[in-house]
């Protein structure tokens, strides 16, 4: 419902409106953000930003959308800096603008502030030049500062003949890492990474630069890369952040942190390893505000769903969910233990690490340097009579073969693999050891998963595939003989576009007889996925065509998930 104190007549009252209308900011905050206004002073849009009523990148959109002015993107900052010669990278930082490029007595330039016309007054009267402004997000445009002016007057930090030996000063690591200017760049990182909705942050450092990747929808992609010279500093930041040894670094290191971004409390699990020129830091993002543990949110198809929801109503056996890491097994267990969760079973869940908290399941951490591996902590509970457990991975002999004998005794145990199919979940067992007689008698179901960007249906464009790619995938036949359609994505989407959620393509399988004589004659995989086929089992790769041809994704986007995990 819009406010109806937002006044039209005023350009900060329209934007606001704007951000209403597009679902950006509520109202009440509006209101919260006027009355803080009111009090000290400043505008309305800067102090939404302040109290992180409002993300930057939603502002940037909706300053690009009220103002009719493009979106300067990351990929459109200059690999060196431009018009230095009347340009100080102190007066760029002080008007938060970074120029993108000259063409045709034109410099184009990134603002933060688009409504603040100092900046392109100034830098029109600087350079002769006309002006043609873009809207920045700024984190980048930040990120685009730091790169391009690493010397730019109060970054505080600066390059000097001692840096080499910083590598083996863990007290000068501390000091340097605690700098603002270094505080500011990991937070950039971070911030940005939980904005774009990433699901993981890889920052690798190499001998010239330091490399920074954001990982969406099981793709990488990379971002604007800090100043090299701060790369121990960066790295040693993020490693005091997760409260690990920054003088140790011969040896991997595992670590949590605990940030509030834009008002949100995120967990980020850290993990480092020693690499050629320094450590390389893998940060997976694990928003909870952004989580939703209900099957329509997971994506998978309505015909997985009802029967993989008959397997957990079922009271004991052991239902698998598989597929290569970064897939989204967990978030399937984690959908099913909360259809699952009630009074009247008692759940509990082993895990390493726990990612998400569930309200009114016991979770239980692994901790391997104590003893606390898979297998013991799984005997010690079946003394705690459960109803179901859930293990977080099933990567040896003695833990399958705890998890088969509870299983035979009356409790439903939930688990993943790393295999790429759900018939070769069946041959993983078998080779780790586990007896086909007890893998007929405990094993109900097998999910085979793969994650999949979703098409925008807002901006995707049909077009009729080539005769070729049709025969391919036999497509006429999936299509029901009607004419055959396929969608593309649109090069650039328009502003205020929302992010369109990754989806789930799966294959079920669930051993019938002719399964169980296959595997009680060691067949192959390939063996007992023919015989689930025609039992009903439909392919993974199948199912990618058929939300391919509903518009929902691309083939290209289903042949790159399926043949990425084989």
């Amino acid at each position: 419902m819009m406010d109806a104190g937002l006044d039209a007549d005023s350009p900060i009252d329209a934007l606001a409106r704007l951000l209403v209308e597009r679902d950006r900011c509520d109202p009440r905050a509006i209101d919260r953000a006027r009355r803080a206004a009111d009090q000290n002073g400043g505008r309305l849009d800067r102090i939404l930003l302040q109290l992180g009523l409002v993300s930057e990148r939603d502002m940037a959109l909706s300053y690009a959308e009220f103002l009719d002015m493009p979106l300067a993107s990351a990929d459109l900052y200059p690999r060196e800096p431009v018009l230095t010669q009347y340009l100080g990278a102190r007066f760029l930082r002080d008007i938060h603008a970074v120029p993108l490029g000259v063409d045709d007595g034109t410099v184009t330039l990134a603002l933060r502030d688009p409504l603040d016309g100092f900046a392109a007054s100034s830098i029109a009267a600087a350079t002769g030049l006309r002006v043609s402004c873009r809207v920045a997000v700024p984190i980048e445009l930040e990120a685009a500062l730091d790169r391009l002016y690493p010397s730019g007057g109060d970054d505080g930090v600066q390059p000097d003949e001692d840096t080499a030996p910083l590598e083996d000063d863990a007290e000068r690591l501390k000091d340097l890492a605690s700098e603002a200017p270094v505080i500011r760049l990991v937070n950039q990182i971070v911030s940005r990474a939980v904005e774009t909705h990433a699901s993981d942050i890889h920052i690798e450092p190499f001998e010239d630069r330091l490399r920074v990747r954001y990982r969406y929808d099981g793709v990488l992609h990379e971002v604007e890369s800090p100043p090299a010279h701060l790369i121990p500093a960066i790295i040693s930041r993020i490693k005091i952040m997760a409260r690990l040894d920054i003088a140790e670094r011969r040896l991997p290191q595992d670590g949590r942190i605990k940030l509030a971004v834009r008002g949100h409390d995120i967990d980020f699990r850290v993990s480092t390893i020693p690499s050629l020129h320094g450590e390389t830091v893998v940060l997976r993002v694990l928003d909870r505000s952004s989580v939703r543990f209900d099957y329509a949110t997971l994506g998978l198809p309505p015909a997985i769903v009802a029967r993989l929801r008959g397997l957990l109503a079922l009271p004991n056996g052991i239902v698998l969910v598989t597929g290569p890491t970064g897939s989204g097994k967990t978030t399937t267990l984690y959908t099913g233990l909360a259809d699952l969760n009630a009074v009247t079973r008692k759940v509990v869940t082993i895990e390493d690490p726990i990612e998400y908290q569930l309200g009114g399941i016991n979770q239980v951490q692994v901790r391997p340097q104590i003893g606390l591996t898979f297998a013991a902590l799984l005997r010690a509970i079946l003394r705690q009579d459960p109803d179901v457990i859930m293990v977080g991975e099933i990567r040896d002999i003695e833990t399958a073969q705890i998890a088969v004998q509870a299983a035979l005794t009356g409790h439903l145990v939930l688990s993943t693999l790393h295999t790429n199919s759900a018939a070769a979940a069946i041959i993983r067992l078998r080779d780790m050891g586990v007896e086909d007689y007890l893998l007929t008698a405990v094993l109900r179901g097998v999910v085979a998963q793969r994650l999949v960007r979703r098409l925008c249906g807002q901006c995707r464009t049909p077009y009729t595939p080539p005769r070729e790619l049709v025969d391919r995938f036999d497509l006429e036949t999936l299509a029901g003989g009607g004419p055959v359609t396929l969608f593309h994505p649109v090069v650039a989407p328009p502003a205020g576009t929302p992010a369109i959620a990754a989806g789930t393509i799966a294959e079920l399988l669930e051993p019938d007889e002719a399964v169980e004589r296959l595997i009680f004659a060691r067949s192959d995989h390939l063996a007992i996925e023919r015989a689930a086929v025609e039992a009903g089992m439909v392919p993974m790769f199948t199912s990618g065509l058929v939300a391919a041809l509903k518009g929902e994704t691309t083939i290209e986007e289903v042949t790159r998930s399926v043949r990425a995990g084989t």
